[in-house]
């Protein structure tokens, strides 16, 4: 059975590759790719070199001339000569393709010998279409060295040589193409120096009291957004035993104190994180843009994602609505791209930020109460958001307590910490107040996650309910490897903007804005 935080994926995003477990060979996403590009122009209706046509599966299993009865032998690849013959040297009579067409590849080679151990299993109904055999050096380095936003056709030949395999060149950088190294500043601590510089100055606030609701726009586009402050205080974190539907990673319940702080009256919207996500300028794989001047602003410096390969609303909608799918490191990111602009800190809450900013108070299950929840969330159950709807406007349903919309449902929301099921044990083993806990990332996955999303029972959008992030929530990603900036599969996934009223030091900030990837990722 697919777990359910997958099989959304094949409802709501048309042209999904398919699930399938792990080693297993996909004939349509892997092996059918590579025999359209590299074998059906010599073995298709009107061209039938060696008496072979390989464009159905009757054909292809029937064999040609040469080799009827062995040219694909389910189990056994060493006796089906679709494979062994594309393992012999380049000057031998019988290779495929011929020595006049580049070889496949090793990981080509292994991905077809894995499909006929496997027993070679052909859907029926599919057939081959010849497609463009794509060349790394003449077809997609140029594409790659321009950068995004990526034209149609641009997406279309990236997507094939994807799918063929993503051949790269043995021992070819992207230097050897005459791309020019970096100068001047990059994208490290001393950027978030001279940026702490920019913030302190114009941070005035010293205390809660001078804290006020403000909206402010994105300077670089126009997007409005509005911040609430968060009194400091103490409070009981986790779910006691007896709530309903409680998990064992919410106890126990340990007292935390956190200090003031702004947070999103709503999640973060495609209005605001669009033009982070989508730029003109070529970038790197890791975000960094191509060439950076020594006299550029830090608003330039900061890495920012590659072009998506989809639509990444899916279809749900932009306009007014949560920006979903992006990983903890594009969240990040977006918050130091949005201090560059603005001259304030923002970053992703903590975990015990986001549990105190939603509860606002209160000590239940929910915000409110149990029966009021459809008037507060978008969530499976809602009947004004019927299951699979997808994910509404944000601020459609009524504020908490502290005037913050959204925190249960509509989509769940990134935290800084790092996930260990655990954790509330270690702390609450002192008996003493946490202050202001932290879990610092040093691996990619687990991440904490809060809230529970429009995809999600009610039970799953509680105060104390806790998530921890899956590779598998970017399945669906084409890229090899897979992109440090979506989750492609997580569809209801999204995040909200904290400013704190204390300005950290510098160090402290870049582990906040660069935390979303491990060390020596």
């Amino acid at each position: 059975m697919i777990p359910k935080k997958l099989s959304i994926v094949c409802i709501l995003s048309a042209g999904a590759f398919l699930q399938a477990e792990t080693a297993k060979v996909d004939f349509v996403t892997e092996v059918k790719p590579i025999f359209e590009a590299v074998c059906i122009g010599c073995h298709h209706d009107g061209k039938d070199k060696g008496g072979y046509r390989m464009d159905t599966k009757e054909l292809a299993f029937q064999g040609g001339d040469n080799y009827p009865d062995e040219t694909i032998v389910a189990g056994k690849p060493d006796d089906s000569a679709v494979y062994w013959m594309t393992t012999l040297p380049n000057d031998d009579d019988e290779v495929m393709p011929p020595s006049k067409q580049a070889p496949l590849t090793k990981d080509q080679q292994e991905t077809i010998k894995n499909w006929i151990s496997q027993g070679a299993e052909w859907p029926e109904g599919v057939v081959l279409e010849q497609s463009q055999r794509l060349n790394f050096e003449k077809d997609v380095l140029s594409i790659l060295q321009k950068g995004g936003p990526f034209s149609d056709k641009d997406k279309e030949k990236i997507r094939l040589w994807v799918l063929q395999g993503a051949v790269w060149p043995e021992g070819f950088s992207m230097s050897d193409a005459g791309v020019e190294e970096a100068s001047g500043p990059a994208d490290n601590l001393d950027l978030v120096v001279k940026m702490r510089e920019m913030i302190v100055g114009k941070s005035t606030e010293k205390s809660f009291e001078e804290m006020k609701e403000y909206e402010s726009s994105i300077p670089k586009t126009g997007a409005k957004y509005q911040m609430v402050p968060i009194p400091g205080g103490e409070f009981l974190m986790g779910s006691p035993e007896s709530e309903k539907d409680r998990l064992d990673d919410e106890g126990p319940q340990h007292k935390v104190k956190v200090e003031p702080f702004w947070m999103g009256k709503f999640e973060v919207t495609w209005d605001m994180y669009e033009p982070f996500m989508i730029t003109a300028t070529p970038r790197n794989k890791d975000g960094s843009p191509v060439k950076i001047n020594p006299d550029d602003e830090p608003i330039e410096i900061i890495s920012s994602p590659t072009a998506p390969y989809t639509e990444m609303s899916f279809g749900m909608g932009l306009d007014g609505y949560p920006a979903i799918s992006m990983t903890q490191h594009a969240a990040n990111k977006f918050c130091q791209w949005l201090s560059a602009q603005t001259g304030h800190f923002y970053r992703l809450p903590t975990e015990a930020e986001w549990e105190y900013a939603c509860r606002a108070g209160t000590t239940g299950p929910f915000s409110c109460k149990e029966e009021e929840l459809n008037d507060y969330a978008v969530y499976e159950t809602n009947p004004d958001n019927p299951v699979l709807s997808g994910y509404a406007r944000i601020g459609t349903k009524k504020p908490n307590p502290w005037g913050l919309y959204d925190m249960h449902g509509n989509v769940m929301e990134w935290c800084l910490d790092q996930y260990f099921a655990d954790n509330y044990a270690t702390r609450s083993g002192s008996g003493n107040t946490v202050v202001a806990p932290f879990v610092q990332p040093t691996t990619l996955y687990p991440r904490v996650a809060r809230g529970g999303s429009w995809y999600d029972p009610s039970y799953d959008v509680r105060s104390a309910r806790r998530w921890a992030s899956e590779e598998n929530w970017k399945q669906q990603d084409p890229q090899l490897p897979k992109s440090i900036w979506y989750h492609t599969d997580a569809l209801w996934l999204g995040f909200r903007l904290v400013r704190p009223l204390k300005v950290p030091d510098a160090q402290k900030m870049d582990i906040m804005w660069n935390c979303g990837r491990p060390a020596d990722d």
